[in-house]
């Protein structure tokens, strides 16, 4: 990276992603947050004179935002987005397709009825999507406004053409692609299948900074519950990665296809996770000729948060489960834990005027071993007027065995026997190692399971079985709310017993299979036949480009030499 210059050629493009407005706002504590840290975000592009804002998705929290938060939005675009100041960037891409999905195809600043002074660009995330007959969404509702440009938006299931906005300033030249969120299992077959394109203009492709903002989970969730990075062509320069809220805004090298990403994170906690706790920043790029730089700005307005973990048996010398009153113990040490982060939450505060004034804190507290939890409830009432979340402070976590499925049942120790035997033996080896019986699992799941793990080497059949219900089990209970150990149990049991010998069985059994067959796929191993069965065969992962693992992107400098040879994709061009 070198310093880019404040002139006629170089772009100033204000950046920021998942701003989730509208988040909590009926909250006595945290309804103003988001509202706050727009009106930030969209202060900070007036102030450095931008030429334009990328947001990368997520907008809004909500598919259909509040009355409060539409006209929130409205009103705050209206202040700083419209006005007398000229925009000094040209579009010489054809916006008929550029802006395909409005009645209005073209940039809102060239719109004759309207005065704008920064323009928005935006993809939509998975939060704010396109639904309904229609494939309207709330960015539409700002789109048919004139205070935004929505991009990116696919309208086909089959493909996807990614045509760019074609923008010069002065002598710098620079393409700007966008997709809209779309399920990651969609895209990742999508692209597998070579049904993906980015075109590019016929003529002086390389005098061109290809700048691509997409909306996908990065990190690995599953074997194609993601997108990895070497599936997007090599020809992009820099990659804006909206989705994921940890703020890595710091431009980082994939060594593999020669191109930078940016993952700028979310400007407001949605969760009480680790990765929310990294310091919030938008990002103001300048972009000369093929040159950048990429300035981190903090974000003051957005709450604090603090998030430690506490292992209560690495405390021995404090207590035992065997301790008298050890739940007083815990309790105590639980409480300096917390009082510690609120300290340090008000040193750093000092000096921040527009930072709020009570933090979001979360203790997760493994206990493990023998210990008991106490009542967290009555543990909130010590905090309620110094916290901004005094009802789920304290998280209970402990640890369980992991137990190596592929392990307890050997193909060579199996042989022969019928499938209802195997689940009585996988049952008796289960219950030996974790001294519980099935509690997600049903048996016809967990028999069609063994059989593709014995009769097709199916190696990862029954872990990725119970990876799935795990994962939809765990929704289930936060969409029911059900936080108790005792109403788990029985609300487990419930769902477990409400979906044997359904149809939502049958087809829960085959989305895991159909996992199983991508992950080994994506390991490159070819030794099973190509499908798990016909039964399972509605999923066609045949290509392992996805499959090649790439070296973490490090900090580089300069671009190198880049080959532009063919790759898997097909790569059109304008007319």
């Amino acid at each position: 990276f070198i310093p880019a210059w404040d002139d006629e050629d170089t772009f100033k493009i204000l950046i920021a992603t998942d701003i989730h407005l509208g988040y909590l706002e009926k909250d006595a504590i945290r309804g103003n947050d988001t509202y706050d840290t727009l009106n930030e975000i969209l202060e900070c592009a007036k102030t450095n004179q931008a030429d334009f804002i990328l947001l990368g998705g997520d907008l809004f929290h909500e598919n259909k935002p509040s009355r409060r938060c539409l006209h929130s939005c409205i009103t705050m675009l209206r202040k700083y987005c419209m006005g007398d100041s000229p925009i000094h960037f040209n579009i010489l891409s054809d916006q008929r397709v550029n802006f395909n999905t409005t009645q209005f195809p073209w940039v809102n600043y060239q719109d004759e009825n309207l005065n704008i002074s920064i323009p928005v660009f935006s993809v939509h995330g998975n939060h704010d999507d396109p639904t309904g007959a229609e494939g309207l969404c709330a960015l539409d509702l700002l789109s048919a406004s004139g205070l935004i440009n929505h991009f990116g938006h696919s309208q086909s299931v089959e493909s996807i053409e990614i045509s760019p906005i074609l923008m010069q300033k002065g002598n710098t030249k620079l393409a700007l692609y966008g997709l809209g969120s779309i399920p990651d299992e969609r895209l990742y077959r999508m692209f597998v299948n070579n049904k993906v394109t980015m075109l590019r203009p016929k003529e002086d492709q390389d005098k061109w900074f290809n700048l691509f903002t997409i909306h996908q989970n990065r990190s690995k969730h599953g074997p194609t519950n993601y997108i990895p990075e070497q599936f997007l062509d090599d020809f992009l320069d820099l990659v804006v990665w909206g989705h994921e809220h940890e703020c890595l805004i710091t431009p980082t090298r994939n060594e593999q296809q020669l191109f930078y990403v940016t993952q700028p994170g979310s400007s407001v906690a949605t969760s009480l996770s680790p990765g929310e706790a990294a310091k919030k920043h938008i990002g103001l790029l300048k972009v000369k000729g093929h040159k950048m730089n990429m300035q981190k700005i903090p974000l003051k307005t957005v709450r604090q948060f603090f998030i430690q973990d506490v292992v209560l048996a690495d405390y021995e010398d404090l207590f035992t489960p065997d301790t008298p009153q050890v739940t007083k113990k815990v309790e105590d040490l639980c409480y300096a834990k917390v009082t510690e982060m609120l300290e340090q939450a008000e040193r750093e505060r000092l000096g921040c005027p527009l930072t709020p004034e009570k933090p979001l804190i979360r203790l997760r507290v493994d206990y493990s071993g023998g210990f008991e939890t106490f009542s967290t409830s009555r543990f909130s009432q010590k905090f309620v007027d110094r916290v901004a979340n005094p009802k789920d402070i304290i998280h209970f976590l402990r640890h369980e065995v992991t137990v190596d499925y592929g392990k307890l049942l050997k193909t060579s120790a199996v042989e022969g026997l019928r499938v209802e035997d195997l689940v009585k033996q996988y049952f008796e080896a289960a219950e030996q190692v974790t001294q519980r019986q099935l509690s997600l699992l049903t048996e016809q799941g967990m028999g069609k399971a063994i059989q593709e793990f014995v009769d097709k080497d199916e190696k990862d059949a029954i872990q990725e079985l119970i990876t799935y219900q795990l994962e939809k089990t765990q929704r289930h209970l936060q969409a029911r709310g059900v936080t108790t150990e005792q109403d788990i149990d029985a609300e487990v049991k419930r769902l477990r017993d409400s979906k044997k010998n359904t149809t939502e069985e049958d087809n829960e059994i085959r989305e895991a299979m159909n996992r199983a067959k991508a992950h080994r796929l994506e390991r490159g191993d070819d030794s099973v036949d190509a499908g798990i069965s016909d039964e399972f065969a509605d999923v066609n992962m045949d290509s392992d480009e996805g499959s090649v693992p790439f070296p973490a992107p490090t900090r580089g400098r300069g671009r190198g030499g880049r080959g532009r040879g063919g790759r898997g994709r097909g790569r059109g061009e304008l007319s």
